[in-house]
């Protein structure tokens, strides 16, 4: 494989700060047992940097030479394609790859192509090796993995847990060793992962920007030096970097001998009941990593504080149980919760490793010192102080400015106003996450909150509360779409149901055996095929099957929050509709965006984007009040729709207005949003009126507004299914 760069890659040891992202990685490196490590952060943290730089950290491999799945002399793969391997067979030593998974990569890809139409017509089985066979006793690192389709990372998750690949087409079949160090990094702006494939990850790191000014500074000055002179710089943190490396080799070495007492083990799964996780994985995760962190530290069993440290960094990510929850640990709850699981008879005091610091910051980072969040002066030392401590500051790396790790305080949703639930209370039960209410903003946006209520009173106008979310009614768009699979809307796809056959455009993926049988029929005479012989196949006969199935869709929400919606009750109510419409578009793998209009003007409050926690946010901070300019939120979402129609032709769209119909801005308000209604309509554009107005007296704008968009009328209590089902039930008693 070719190198990357000769440019060398930041140090792994110069980095500033992000004390428990290097823990993780590190941790993962002396036993990938542990499952990966997901980054989490906002842009420009050197997410992406601190991943690259560990490569370089791992111990050298031998190979059998030759072989292009990297198998172990001493421990060949039964099955690998290359084989098989005798004893003896030449062998070449080199160093772990980093592999980098693109999000535009496909299947075949990610696990190899495999040649069917080579196969069907000759007989021999041509196989590419795809990244999960370049990434074996490696690297595979995934940037911005929220946006790889669900089933690659179904799929690179299945073979991480399994430690091998497997490629099947029509009945043909290979399979390879597939063992790698899994990292994957996100910006949860851009849209969270599922819960069931967070939980996958082994162990998950949260990453901000640093805010101490010192602290950036010299984040700056180190990426500055590095940039002047890259060889210079990485030659100042090699001996730190070789330290590191050789501190790996010996961790890997003692973990066989690590024990793990069965004190410790009670208080493991004690925490990992008290916050009620899923299934098993976790109690694993948090006991691989426990036992990890001792062989990291040089001892030879766990101890209290290792289980401390596993669990702040196992069990954040799993408590999120629905797209709304925050995915933080609460620093409190685990304290309780390590308290209550501590076993009766005593394993060690909860009170010996103390609650002042994170789990690389408490005990120190990478190399074990006493660091937390103490960034002083003695960072601008460089590699002459102490690289390894978690109090150095951060890695910059190609492009990133840098972060810090978030988690030391127990992350954003530790404020005052934190007001979750939390492990313990009279019963000594724990449950930090049942009926638990929607995450509040913190930080920036929480000032942003308390600041627009304060302008909201002076201006009269309200902030409603949401109802709870439901399970919404399907809206679909007409006719079968070609875009990314999903759950919404008919669409021709790579799976679903088989609907028909067609000649292969490009490599032959898939097989439709009757049609390619029934086009090769008609051409064996020809071909001198003797009765009673075998059919003779050409690549002209091959077809592959045409699949109907579903696709995800933008959907476009158009809310009315003018002063005729700002009754608390109404508004409540219609926040509620929309946050079980956003739960129904997160289900379906959906994109959505947020346009409302109020006042004057018409606003894109939230721009298409695969975040509906985003969207739920957005939502919730909605304001009330002031005019209803109809027709310019209509044009607005029509702007919207133009510009991501561009951005993504094969991507359907669906409008959702939401609005009682009325119209008071402009000089014939009414009239204009009608005519802007009728452009939408003639533009194809589909969509769905949700019908607001309530009272005795109602004027059925909506309804009209629905009749010129060629649109859907739904009134808003029937939105979702409970909805429905209080109509249906209401019908028969008017019925009987």
């Amino acid at each position: 494989m070719p190198e990357r760069s000769l440019t060398p890659l930041y140090p792994f040891s110069a980095v500033v700060g992000l004390a428990d992202l290097r823990l993780a990685l590190l941790l993962n490196a002396v036993s990938p047992a542990v499952g990966g490590v997901l980054v989490r952060g906002e842009k420009g943290t050197a997410k992406s940097t601190v991943v690259r730089a560990l490569a370089a950290l791992l111990p050298t491999l031998t190979a059998v030479a030759g072989c292009r799945f990297a198998c172990d002399p001493a421990a060949p793969y039964a099955a690998c394609p290359d084989g098989p391997h005798e004893a003896g067979q030449d062998a070449a030593v080199r160093r772990a790859r980093l592999v980098e998974l693109p999000v535009g990569a496909t299947e075949d890809r990610l696990v190899g192509a495999l040649d069917l139409e080579r196969v069907l017509t000759s007989g021999q089985a041509a196989y590419s090796p795809g990244l999960l066979a370049a990434a074996h006793r490696g690297v595979l690192y995934v940037d911005e993995v929220n946006l790889l389709h669900d089933h690659l990372v179904d799929l690179l998750l299945d073979a991480a847990a399994m430690g091998e690949a497997y490629v099947e087409r029509d009945g043909v079949s290979v399979r390879h060793a597939a063992r790698f160090l899994l990292v994957g990094t996100m910006n949860p702006e851009e849209g969270e992962l599922r819960p069931q494939l967070l939980d996958r990850f082994g162990l998950a790191v949260q990453v901000r920007a640093p805010r101490e000014p010192r602290e950036r500074a010299e984040v700056v000055r180190r990426r500055l030096a590095y940039e002047a002179d890259p060889a210079g710089f990485a030659a100042r943190w090699a001996d730190a970097d070789a330290s590191l490396a050789d501190r790996i080799v010996a961790a890997r070495e003692r973990l066989p001998a690590v024990a793990l007492p069965d004190a410790e083990l009670i208080r493991i799964t004690g925490v990992c009941a008290a916050f009620e996780v899923d299934g098993l994985r976790a109690d694993l995760v948090v006991a691989r990593a426990a036992l990890a962190l001792a062989a990291w530290h040089g001892r030879v069993e766990v101890t209290a504080q290792d289980v401390r440290d596993a669990a702040r960094l196992a069990l954040p990510h799993r408590r999120r149980r629905d797209p709304f929850d925050s995915p933080d640990l609460d620093e409190n709850a685990l304290e309780e919760a390590l308290r209550h699981a501590a076993p009766p008879d005593g394993g060690p005091h909860d009170g010996e490793s103390g609650r002042d610091g994170g789990a690389a910051g408490r005990r120190g980072g990478p190399d074990g010192s006493d660091g937390g969040r103490d960034h002083g002066a003695h960072d601008a030392a460089g590699p002459g102080g102490d690289p390894g401590r978690p109090g150095d500051q951060g890695p910059r790396g190609e492009e990133d400015p840098q972060g810090e790790d978030g988690p030391h305080d127990g992350g954003p949703d530790n404020g005052p106003d934190d007001d979750r639930p939390r492990p313990g209370g009279p019963g000594g039960g724990a449950r930090p996450d049942r009926e638990r209410p929607a995450p509040r903003p913190h930080g920036d946006a929480q000032r942003r909150d308390a600041d627009g209520d304060s302008r909201l009173a002076g201006a009269g106008q309200q902030r409603a509360e949401a109802a709870r979310p439901q399970r919404a009614r399907l809206f679909a768009v007409p006719g079968t779409g070609e875009g990314a699979a999903g759950r919404r809307s008919p669409a021709y796809t790579r799976t679903g149901r088989t609907v028909g056959a067609r000649v292969p455009a490009g490599t032959l993926t898939a097989l439709h055996l009757a049609a390619t049988v029934r086009a090769a029929a008609r051409r064996q005479d020809a071909r001198g095929r003797r009765p009673g012989g075998p059919l003779l196949l050409a690549a002209a006969d091959l077809r592959e099957p045409v699949r109907r199935g579903r696709e995800s869709n933008l959907v476009l929400f158009c809310v009315d929050a003018s002063g005729s919606m700002a009754a608390r009750k109404r508004m409540g109510a219609v926040k509620g509709a929309v946050l079980s419409l956003l739960l129904d578009a997160y289900q379906r793998r959906d994109k959505v965006g947020l346009v409302t209009f109020r006042g004057d003007a018409a606003r894109l409050a939230l721009p298409p984007t695969s975040s509906v926690e985003a969207g739920a946010a957005r939502l919730r901070e909605l304001p009330t009040g002031g005019r209803t300019p109809l027709a310019a939120g209509l044009r607005q979402a029509a702007h919207t729709l133009r510009v991501e129609r561009l951005r993504d032709p094969r991507r359907r769209a669906l409008l959702v207005v939401v609005t009682d119909g009325r119209a008071t801005a402009g000089a014939d308000p009414v009239g204009e949003a009608m005519r802007v209604a009728a452009g939408l309509a003639a533009g194809g554009v589909a969509a769905v009126v949700v019908d607001c107005e309530s009272g005795p007296v109602r004027l059925g704008l909506a309804a009209r507004l629905a009749a010129r968009l060629n649109a859907e009328h739904v009134p808003l209590t029937e939105v979702t299914a409970q909805g429905l089902a209080g109509v249906a039930r209401r019908d028969r008693r008017t019925a009987a």
